[in-house]
């Protein structure tokens, strides 16, 4: 009976060093994806095409789920609560450097541990295909003409659509009230508001216009770039229209703060094999997204950079408490 009971003691100390030593290799199981936008959405089309191929590069099922509400926060607070062990990723976007200037939360881009960048799209001009603007001009020589009378959408209150939209005006001359804001919860409901005629303009990215731009059921004016954009090289740039006004909106792959270097090597590894994937490109780059891979001390600097501008840009708008 003691031999029998000191072989059981032996082989449970013996399990019990393992467990404590010898971890299963990450990632060892499925992977949570959270996107804090609706889907249909630009965040959400990209989210989606990278999960698809980042889970044949890790092994183990990579899962979307859309957690939207309160302009982007519920999505944003769920990522950085996770746990930082590498099972709960998720798409960090630009509102995340403009919703603790306008009071709607606390969190910061310190709340996360960043990947990689690996989009920045830039805003367009739209309006439903029967509107009666076929140019950027004339909408905003309409709006001008008649202030209040028509309003866009596109993302939250303060949100980088809306930020588009504050920009425009102000390049035109024109007030903020001009054209007055309907927040929504992201691209993808502001257009289907635009079409039932609820919105007169929508300041999204252009790639979210793509599939209703195809069926002719929008037009697009104008994009908020430097230059024109190959997979709409149609749509002209509000430079070349005489307003000297760009912006986009970008996402960062990212999981909660304190996130471990070997499993934030082992992501970025990963992502980078994906970027560079044609099954993931091709499609995207059709639609109108710009694809990139910034990682590192360039994507520290960048979201930095990103947090001052934009909260400049609000505290302009009066939009800082």
């Amino acid at each position: 009976m003691r031999l029998r009971l000191l072989c059981l003691l032996l082989v449970v100390l013996a399990s019990g060093c393992r467990s404590g030593t010898e971890r299963a290799p990450y990632p060892a199981r499925p992977i949570t994806f959270i996107v804090p936008w609706n889907a249909g959405g630009g965040t959400d089309t990209v989210s989606r095409a990278l999960a698809a191929v980042l889970q044949e590069r890790l092994g183990v099922p990579v899962n979307v789920v859309n957690r939207t509400g309160g302009g982007g926060v519920v999505g944003h607070l769920g990522l950085a609560q996770a746990s930082p062990d590498g099972y709960t990723l998720g798409a960090v976007t630009v509102e995340i450097t403009m919703m603790h200037w306008t009071g709607l939360t606390e969190l910061t881009v310190a709340d996360y541990t960043p990947v990689a960048l690996v989009t920045n799209n830039p805003a367009s001009v739209t309006v439903a295909a029967d509107a009666p603007w076929d140019t950027l001009g004339e909408l905003l020589a309409d709006v001008e003409a008649h202030p209040g009378d028509y309003l866009a959408s596109g993302t939250s209150k303060g949100g980088v659509w809306d930020l588009a939209r504050i920009g425009m005006l102000r390049a035109a001359g024109l007030p903020e009230s001009a054209l007055p804001w309907v927040p929504s919860q992201g691209a993808a409901p502001a257009l289907q508001e635009l079409l039932a005629g609820g919105v007169q303009v929508v300041t999204v990215a252009l790639a979210e216009t793509d599939a209703l731009r195809k069926a002719g059921q929008v037009k697009v004016l104008g994009v908020m770039a430097e230059e024109r954009l190959p997979g709409a090289p149609d749509v002209p740039t509000l430079k070349e229209q005489g307003l000297d006004w760009s912006i986009g909106g970008w996402m960062v792959v990212s999981g909660p703060a304190g996130l471990p270097e070997a499993v934030r090597q082992t992501l970025r590894e990963a992502l980078q094999d994906v970027t560079s994937d044609p099954a993931y490109r091709a499609p995207l780059e059709q639609a109108g997204f710009n694809l990139l891979f910034v990682t590192g001390e360039e994507l520290t600097a960048f979201l930095a950079r990103q947090d001052q501008v934009n909260g400049e840009l609000l505290a302009l708008a009066g939009m800082v408490p």
